[in-house]
Order: structure tokens, then sequence, then C-alpha cells
């Protein structure tokens, strides 16, 4: 296994015509987007509930209220709106006594998702990235665990949407990450082989899907939630950011 930092210039990838990125944590800053939405979440419920569930829906959903950062491996890293919305509604009838109907009332009146333009932070020249892939005659794809109305908007934002050859989205009916499901759709979208295949993410369910999906070659970032440690013996390579990919 190879590891590649900031001083070993543009990564290889030969042999690959597919380039898939996870979004938030690789294209764009993780806790700048979901961070503030954890925090929001847990003023509206406690406005809502009359009381302090902060340090048990962060608990639930694995953000550390102190660092403000979220848990690696936890579900605020991975797991899809609508299932992070049943934990909460879950969390909220054990912990007041409602029941499931009126623990929903009081999580619909706080729900809102994060602003998906606004909190948007790439954490490259994405335009740039994007562009030099496809001039190498690579294609380039997006498989996220946000549903598919907030990236849209976040790729229209950045200035990417045309850019981009596959987006599978966790709405899109499949099962979710780590399952390779979703990687497997966007390799038959952009007409490309697994094996011709470039996973590139920041999360352990990220390498999990691309191991079980069989692409050829699994990138890690550590731009995001994911830690080495835990994240090299799940990938051919890890590097601090996709900057790397930019030449010169």
């Amino acid at each position: 296994m190879s590891h590649a930092g900031p001083a070993a210039g543009p990564l290889d990838l030969d042999g690959l015509d597919l380039i898939v990125f996870d979004k938030d944590g690789t294209l764009i800053d993780f806790d700048a987007m979901w961070g503030g939405w954890a925090e929001g979440l847990a003023d509206r419920l406690e406005a809502t509930l009359g009381g302090p569930i902060r340090a048990e829906l962060h608990r639930q959903i694995g953000y550390d209220t102190q660092a403000r950062r979220t848990i690696p491996g936890s579900p605020l890293a991975a797991t899809p709106m609508a299932d992070l919305r049943v934990m909460t509604t879950d969390l909220v009838a054990r912990s007041t006594g409602r029941s499931w109907t009126a623990a929903d009332a009081a999580v619909d009146g706080a729900w809102s998702p994060p602003d998906p333009v606004g909190l948007a932070r790439p954490l490259t020249d994405l335009v740039g990235l994007f562009s030099v892939l496809r001039a190498a005659r690579r294609k380039v794809a997006i498989v996220t665990s946000d549903d598919r109305a907030p990236t849209v908007a976040t790729l229209i934002a950045l200035e990417i949407a045309g850019l981009v050859d596959a987006l599978v989205c966790a709405d899109d009916g499949l099962p979710s990450k780590p399952a390779p499901d979703t990687l497997l759709r966007a390799c038959r979208t952009a007409g490309v082989e697994p094996i011709r295949t470039a996973m590139i993410g920041d999360s352990v369910a990220d390498m999990t899907m691309a191991g079980a999906a069989g692409v050829g070659r699994r990138i890690a970032v550590l731009s995001g939630i994911g830690r080495r440690a835990e994240l090299e013996p799940l990938c051919d390579v890890v590097i601090d950011s996709i900057a790397l990919l930019l030449p010169g």
C-alpha cells in the first residue's frame, strides 16, 4: 500500500476512466456544512420541547459538542437525512415520554436541512479540478449520503453541475453507504467498469463501499471526518486532500 502526501505531486490516475467523489468532507468542508446544522437542530429542538436535549441529541447522531466536530464513524458522518430524522424522533420519544406521533410533530417543527449553498465551502478549485479530469478524457461522478435536491443546489452554486457525468444521492432509492449499490449505479450511468474507476472519499463508509464495489483504486482523503489510522487499512492510498489531483 502506498501513501502520498502534499509533496508527492499530482496523483497517478493511469488506467482509470471514471473518478467518483464523495461530497461532504471530500469536495466541500464537512463541519462547515454539518456542524452548524447539529448545533442549530439542538437549539430549535430545545425551544420546541422547552427543555434540554442537546447533549443526548449530539451523542445520538455523533457530534462532539465540545470540539464542535463530527465524530468519525458516527451516524452524522454518513447517514442519510431521512434516517437521521427517524433517530431524532426516536430520541425525543424516549427522552420525553411523548408518543411517536407527538415526538414526530416536535421534530417536524425543528427540522431544517443545512443551507446547501451558503455553507458549501469547496476544499480546492473544483471547476479547475473537474475540468482537468475531463480534459484528460476521464469522467467525473459524485456519490453522496446527502439528498438530491440540496446536492444539486450545491453543485450549481459551485459551478460544477455541468462537469459531472453521474450523480447518485441518498434518496435515489438504493441501499446507502457502505453498501456498494450507489457507487455501482454511478459506474453504470457513466458507462465505466468498476475496475477502471477510482473512489475518493473521507470516511470508512466511502472506502468500505469502494472495496465492496470492486473499484480499481480506493483513495482516502484526510480533509473530512476520517482519520489516517482507520482509513489506511481500507484503501490504496491516503492523501491530504483532492487538491493533490491538480497539476502544479
